[in-house]
């Protein structure tokens, strides 16, 4: 009968250091992936919009320095010029990257839209194309030429047609110009208004368009070899990355704008577009 106590004893004395070993072993493991997972930077995810070229191939060759950050670049890709920012101040995006300032600031007093830019990054000089002539002397009377229809862009290719001395614009028409304001049309050409997504498709049914330089980049347009006329590239209308008002000291934002004017991204923009459009910082 001792025996056999003595040996329940012994065998219940075993199994104690061995349940307290395993539970030992166990609080370790955990305790170790606890600290793995305090080390571990935490992924964060920044959802941005923008429109195919040459804004989003931009965006591509900065998600390596932003996942060294932690930061996961989503790309929302769109081919107008309302969504973006429709989205973007409905917070299903937290940036875009499409347009310039005074686009932005028309759209805003239109929309009742708060947003506001983070900082530039390049310009994109707008051009006139045309598959039937050569030169813009060489547009025949009563020529049609196609522009873009949403605010500024559209004034900006009326100020760019009376740089080159095909039409004049009533004093103080700026910006937001129109083809009413029109006063000076010496050939009676006639002007389309249409979404400047839709003008690169125009070329074979118009005479000439003034065609924004990331539409014509997405039809294989170039403009230092394709254009009748590029506009000056010491224009105002460097695109921007935008925001909404308060979210510019977004850490996420501060690592994007960091990357997007960095050596590396000016490298890439004048060895990938070669003149077509030109960094801005």
């Amino acid at each position: 009968m001792k025996k056999n106590i003595k040996k329940l004893l012994a065998f219940a004395l075993s199994a104690s250091i061995l349940l307290v070993g395993c539970s030992s072993g166990g609080n370790e493991k955990q305790g170790t992936a606890k600290e793995e997972n305090k080390t571990a930077p935490e992924e964060q995810v920044l959802k941005i919009g923008a429109t195919p070229e040459p804004h989003a191939a931009i965006l591509e060759s900065v998600k390596p320095a932003l996942e060294k950050e932690g930061i996961k670049l989503d790309i929302q890709v769109f081919n107008d010029y309302v969504i973006p920012n429709t989205a973007l101040e409905e917070k299903d995006l937290d940036a875009n990257y499409f347009q310039h300032q005074p686009y932005l600031d028309e759209f805003n007093a239109q929309k009742g839209t708060h947003i506001v830019s983070a900082g530039t990054v390049h310009v994109e000089p707008m051009a006139v194309y045309s598959k039937k002539y050569t030169a813009l002397s060489d547009l025949p009377e009563g020529a049609t030429i196609s522009l873009p229809n949403d605010p500024t862009n559209g004034g900006r290719a009326l100020i760019l047609l009376q740089k080159e001395g095909l039409i004049k614009l009533k004093d103080g028409a700026g910006l937001t110009a129109t083809d009413k304001d029109i006063v000076e049309n010496a050939k009676n050409f006639k002007f389309e208004l249409l979404d400047a997504a839709q003008l690169p498709r125009t070329l074979d049914d118009v005479d000439a368009s003034v065609i924004n330089t990331n539409y014509a980049l997405d039809a294989k347009l170039d403009p230092t070899k394709d254009a009748l006329v590029v506009e000056d590239k010491e224009s105002p209308y460097a695109n921007i990355v935008a925001v909404r008002e308060g979210e510019t000291e977004d850490p996420r934002i501060q690592a994007l704008m960091k990357a997007l004017n960095s050596e590396e991204t000016k490298k890439f923009i004048e060895e990938t577009y070669k003149g077509a459009i030109v960094p801005a910082f």
